[in-house]
């Protein structure tokens, strides 16, 4: 995730913003994590089912922390009655196991992500055979992808495999005594990215989805139930989150409850900076490679000099990403050389600043095609039919963005 101060709430006003998803029955509990994003935000839902959404990583200091906000409510773990889980990032699902098997709650999750959780240790493994393959692709050193593996696997035991009970669908409902939770897939971030609104207070609970302080990093990731495969097209991820978030951008909300962090209220402003900022990083990046090819690794380590080593995979997906809006709008290619790929100015391209992202003509998206709209439920805009998505709309812009140093994500 990178640091963005734009959008989102002034802190001050989280308490009164939390003290009003407290009246709506639900409480936010900040559960501490060992990684760089601080802590997470679980969210106990007081209906029938007793409702946990996310848990926190599977440590003890986690754990204690959990017991704690739950007895501060009146509740012990053994009161829950389902746990739901977000998506498959360990910060967020580390507990669950233990949570369920203490207190008998049913395990709900988006239904394609249920094996992943099943099988954890093999997805993982999984998971980094296609890291491995990616980071090697794109120029990272077989050292520090050697050095990143050993990492990956010493945080493995943050997480723990669970078993879903209760499988969702996408755009499905799960229906407690006094309210509806509508579930709604928003890949980008991760493959599984599910975030859940409440119909009766129009609420949405959006776990990474969309965070007010950090934006959420699109992480390249092996498409839920893949075989790693180094000759397959890669994931689009920045696109396929640029997406979701144009979904969400057309909903009616009153608030926003991140996975990190405080409360949202203007989650349309929030979203339309996060276009900007995209938008900004993809023409930072077609300038470095106007004179020469270079390769994605490259690429990150003039933007963020150390960071793209300790935290290569990252930063590579934070740059393919960029690079793949470059690639949709035919100002880059991407050519293929000795095994690997590196970046390079299209033929057809200007060298100069008026070579903008998003400028070319672009197909519309498929969340762009006439939408269904005889349905009028609470959350959700009609719209007037085809149009192209608003990330995609170039808008220039004079403010200049500092070289960036660091970058924090919630991956776990």
């Amino acid at each position: 995730m990178s640091a963005d101060p734009a959008g989102g709430e002034p802190r001050g006003q989280a308490p009164e913003l939390l003290a009003q998803a407290a009246a709506a029955g639900i409480h936010r509990l900040a559960i501490p994590t060992p990684f760089q994003v601080g802590r997470v935000n679980a969210y106990l839902i007081e209906d029938s089912p007793l409702t946990l959404i996310d848990s926190g990583p599977n440590s003890a200091k986690a754990l204690d922390e959990l017991e704690r906000a739950l007895a501060d409510l009146g509740h012990s773990v053994e009161d829950l009655e389902l746990l739901i889980v977000s998506h498959q990032h360990i910060d967020h699902f580390g507990l669950a196991s233990i949570l369920a098997r203490r207190s008998g709650a049913e395990v709900a999750a988006l239904e394609p992500l249920a094996p992943f959780l099943a099988s954890f240790g093999r997805e993982t493994d999984l998971d980094d055979a296609f890291a491995q393959g990616l980071m090697l692709r794109h120029g990272i050193p077989a050292d520090v992808v050697t050095a990143l593996r050993a990492v990956s696997a010493s945080f493995r035991g943050w997480g723990a495999s669970v078993e879903v009970t209760q499988p969702l669908a996408p755009d499905g409902e799960l229906r407690l005594r006094d309210r509806t939770l509508r579930v709604l897939h928003r890949p980008g971030h991760s493959p599984s990215d599910t975030v859940f609104l409440d119909e009766s207070s129009s609420t949405l609970l959006a776990a990474d989805h969309l965070i007010a302080h950090i934006s959420s990093n699109p992480l390249l990731a092996r498409p839920l139930g893949a075989e790693p495969d180094v000759g397959a097209a890669r994931p689009q991820a920045l696109l396929t989150y640029m997406d979701s978030l144009e979904q969400t951008r057309e909903m009616e909300l009153s608030l926003v409850l991140p996975g990190h962090g405080d409360p949202i209220v203007d989650h349309v402003a929030l979203i339309d900076e996060r276009f900007r900022m995209h938008r900004r990083r993809a023409e930072k990046i077609r300038r470095l490679i106007a004179d020469e090819p270079r390769t994605a690794h490259e690429i990150a380590q003039e933007l963020w000099g150390n960071v793209a080593v300790t935290q290569a995979f990252l930063t590579l997906s934070e740059v393919l990403g960029h690079a793949d809006l470059l690639l949709r709008d035919r100002s880059v290619v991407e050519q293929e050389a000795g095994g690997g790929s590196a970046l390079q100015r299209s033929l057809g391209a200007s060298r100069g600043r008026g070579s903008r992202v998003a400028r070319a003509r672009r197909p519309v998206l498929a969340s762009a095609q006439p939408r269904r709209v005889a349905r009028s439920r609470v959350g959700v805009r009609r719209s007037p039919g085809p149009r192209r998505p608003r990330w995609a709309h170039p808008r220039t812009t004079r403010r200049g963005s500092r070289r960036a140093r660091r970058v924090r994500c919630c991956a776990g």
